[in-house]
């Protein structure tokens, strides 16, 4: 009853905060279309109507995400904790689908994700599509709409918002017959508004209706509690850190965040408004530095302007230049071309009548049958040596026919293929834009896996070359850089890096052979030893109830299970509670070896380390029993028993993780240090979790995987073979590291 009281309270104090925004629009102090901004659908780019709160936290209108999804069906008109409430007032609102022309051309722009959409389908069932806010896919499984909240408190600040921006039109009684006299209040019960007259009438003193609540003049009809959209008659009362939703105490018990840390809703609320509180008050106290970024980006956007028309007006000369070369290159092989096919008709054409003189009865051979004619012998002798002699000529050609011209132009015929690369790898940018390393993505083992960005408006490269140095190697004469083959994408892998060593690498691009700048240079600490391979073993004492195992077995989460349940009557208070093993795949019998993996930050308790085989047959074979207080030197309780064993060797080193903590053992403080000082034994849990084993020196460390300092080491019985071993209670989860799995699964 508390976490609802709270939250009653807290939703009434929601109103004061729009107030005051809403009072410092009407005041002026705030420009209007600052705050219209933050108050625009980034779908259908008007205010926001009915607005529904997506899983990654932005709002969309209701009849957008109606639109997105396609529904062919009634829905209804108050989605989310609304729908829930029995007796709601007013009709489910219809809404048409839209037409098939509508649907393909959102289905062929890649608006939406129809899975399981046929042409031929009259009520397709849509239930993904993209954020429109952040473009992360949104599946809203077969509740679809009904899981989504209403942002209420966004509501309200559009609503208040409009008034302002009209000068606050006047909001009429519903209750009225014409004419309708203007609202004095608003019944949050009823859901309309009255004038002073109509709610004396419809809510008499003496009544139940005159307990109802009333409010100034408004469109705004909210509930006064919100309901879980999964369990429709339970308020939600608690806030989920995991999911960033409200949930009700079913979510948490049996739902699906059960195995997700959860704060009361009057925690999450102080929490959250302090924050943005504090955010507000940081920016509102940085306002002279936010308006000289403002004066500097301004200055930038006209050097921006005016630097991209002086580029342009560059290029269009350069082109131009171009151009005016190749048309009078044109110009000249077009004439070219021109002389040589007259020449060559000609030639061809006199060729023609030549021969069209050997025909009979024309030309030459008519010329010669009549001067066969002539009987004077002088006469005849005098004319006939020189036509013999073209006759003769023409004989031979008959017998040798050659073309006077060839008529092929193939001396004409350009080979561009070097000029049209050389015109493609034009290079307009100049020098390309240094890449810059991604230290997310990129993990140095006894391999190095570096990937790196390149700048979003920057053109296309030709290759990228890697560099790497060791640091610290001068005097082996070995600290110069070494280079890379050229990598044609985002990432490469760099082998026989040195263990325990500090390498620094560095990056840049290639295009047209003019490289860039080096990025800037980023160092790894490689790992004291080669990389362990392994995955989690689903056969030894793996519990299938308490412990969930990923697919590909290199992630691992705990879950209260029915069993866990079922014992719950049983446990006592004091007693202990039993962790759930899990161990890797593969054993250590010498060497050494290490493995890194990652701890959820939300995980409650979460045991890392080493154990030998013969500790996990007495782990995985005792009986266990969550109501029974035995015995045992990691049984999660931090009494202090597992520490006093400490100078002992024992087959088997386990430390505990959990609620964003790592807990050393008392013994691994300082003599003088105060043991019961608890702050010098928890340390920040580091974001990735190092592991190394010496089978042969019989000795374990515990890494800052990221920074690779040795936070805690201490001796193990090695006198078995080892295994990697995890112990997990209440909720947690480990991932282990995409290097460490990769070989292994790569042999399955």
């Amino acid at each position: 009853m508390s976490d609802t009281a709270d939250t009653e309270d807290n939703q009434d104090m929601l109103p004061s905060l729009v107030q005051q925004i809403v009072q410092r629009i009407t005041a002026g102090e705030v420009p209007i279309k600052n705050i219209e901004r933050e108050l625009i659908c980034p779908i259908c780019k008007e205010l926001f109507t009915h607005p529904l709160i997506l899983p990654c936290q932005h709002s969309v209108c209701h009849k957008c995400v109606r639109e997105l999804l396609l529904l062919n069906h009634e829905d209804s008109f108050d989605a989310g904790s609304e729908c829930s409430l029995p007796g709601s007032p007013g009709p489910r609102s219809r809404v048409p689908s839209p037409s098939m022309e509508r649907l393909d051309r959102l289905a062929r722009s890649g608006s939406i994700s129809s899975p399981g959409w046929r042409r031929g389908s009259v009520t397709p069932r849509v239930t993904t599509f993209p954020c429109p806010g952040c473009q992360h896919d949104v599946d809203l499984g077969e509740r679809g709409m009904s899981m989504l909240f209403r942002n209420f408190t966004l509501e309200s600040i559009v609503e208040r918002y409009r008034q302002a921006a009209r000068a606050a039109v006047a909001i009429m009684c519903n209750m009225c017959k014409p004419p309708q006299q203007e609202a004095t209040k608003s019944c949050m019960d009823c859901k309309a508004s009255y004038c002073n007259e109509c709610f004396k009438f419809h809510h008499p003193w003496g009544t139940p209706k005159a307990q109802h609540e009333y409010v100034g003049p408004t469109m705004n009809f909210r509930p006064k509690v919100l309901m879980c959209p999964e369990h429709e008659m339970e308020k939600v009362n608690m806030y989920c850190e995991v999911c960033r939703r409200p949930v009700c105490h079913l979510c948490k018990l049996g739902g699906s965040h059960a195995n997700h840390k959860v704060t009361s809703m009057s925690s999450a609320y102080k929490i959250l408004k302090e924050k943005l509180s504090k955010s507000i008050h940081y920016l509102i106290s940085k306002e002279d530095q936010v308006r000289t970024q403002i004066s500097h980006l301004e200055v930038l956007i006209n050097e921006t302007e005016e630097n991209g028309q002086v580029a342009e007006c560059g290029a269009y000369e350069h082109f131009e230049r171009l151009f005016q070369t190749l048309q009078e290159r044109k110009s000249e092989m077009l004439n070219s071309i021109e002389q040589s096919r007259t020449r060559r008709l000609e030639q061809l054409r006199g060729q023609v009548e030549e021969y069209q003189g050997m025909l009979e009865n024309s030309g030459l051979v008519g010329y010669a049958q009549e001067v066969l004619k002539e009987t004077d012998q002088s006469c005849f002798v005098q004319t006939a040596k020189q036509l013999h002699t073209r006759i003769a000529k023409s004989t031979e050609s008959l017998r040798t026919f050659h073309p006077a011209a060839n008529p092929s132009f193939d001396e004409f015929v350009l080979e561009t293929s070097r000029e049209e690369t050389m015109l493609k790898e034009l290079c307009f940018g100049g020098v390309p834009e240094p890449p810059i390393i991604d230290l997310s993505r990129s993990h140095v083992y006894n391999e190095g896996l570096l990937c790196w960005q390149l700048a979003e408006d920057t053109l296309a490269t030709d290759h990228q070359v890697l560099e790497y140095r060791r640091l610290g190697a001068e005097q082996d004469g070995d600290s110069r850089w070494r280079l890379t083959d050229r990598v044609y994408g985002p990432s490469t892998v760099v082998c026989d890096l040195e263990a325990d060593s500090l390498y620094s690498f560095r990056v840049r691009s290639c295009r047209n052979s003019l490289y860039s700048p080096y990025s800037p240079e980023v160092t790894f600490h490689t790992p004291p030893a080669p990389a362990f391979g392994f995955l989690f073993n689903d056969n030894c004492g793996f519990s299938s109830e308490r412990l969930a195992l990923s697919r590909r077995r290199d992630s691992v989460e705990s879950m209260a299970g029915m069993a866990f349940l079922l014992a719950a009557e049983r446990v006592q208070t004091g007693s202990y509670m039993g962790l759930d093993y899990i161990i890797g795949d593969t054993g250590i019998s010498q060497g050494r070896h290490y493995w890194a993996f990652r701890v959820e930050p939300h995980s409650y308790l979460v045991k890392v380390g080493v154990a030998s085989d013969s500790k996990l047959l007495e782990w995985f074979h005792n009986p266990r029993d969550t109501s029974s207080p035995r015995y045992d030197h990691d049984s999660g309780h931090d009494s202090g028993s597992e520490d006093t064993c400490y100078d002992l060797s024992q087959p088997f080193t386990l430390l505990t993780v959990g609620m964003g903590k790592m807990f050393l053992p008392k013994a691994s403080i300082s003599a003088g240090s105060d043991h019961g000082d608890h702050s010098n034994r928890v340390l920040p849990m580091p974001q990735r979790i190092g592991v190394c084993l010496d089978y042969d020196a019989g000795r374990v460390y515990f890494y800052d995987a990221d920074t690779m300092r040795c936070l805690y080491e201490r001796q193990v019985d090695c006198s078995g073979t080892m295994y990697p071993a995890f112990g997990l209670m209440g909720s947690g989860k480990v991932h282990l590291e995409e290097f460490i799995t990769e070989k292994r699964l790569s042999y399955m």
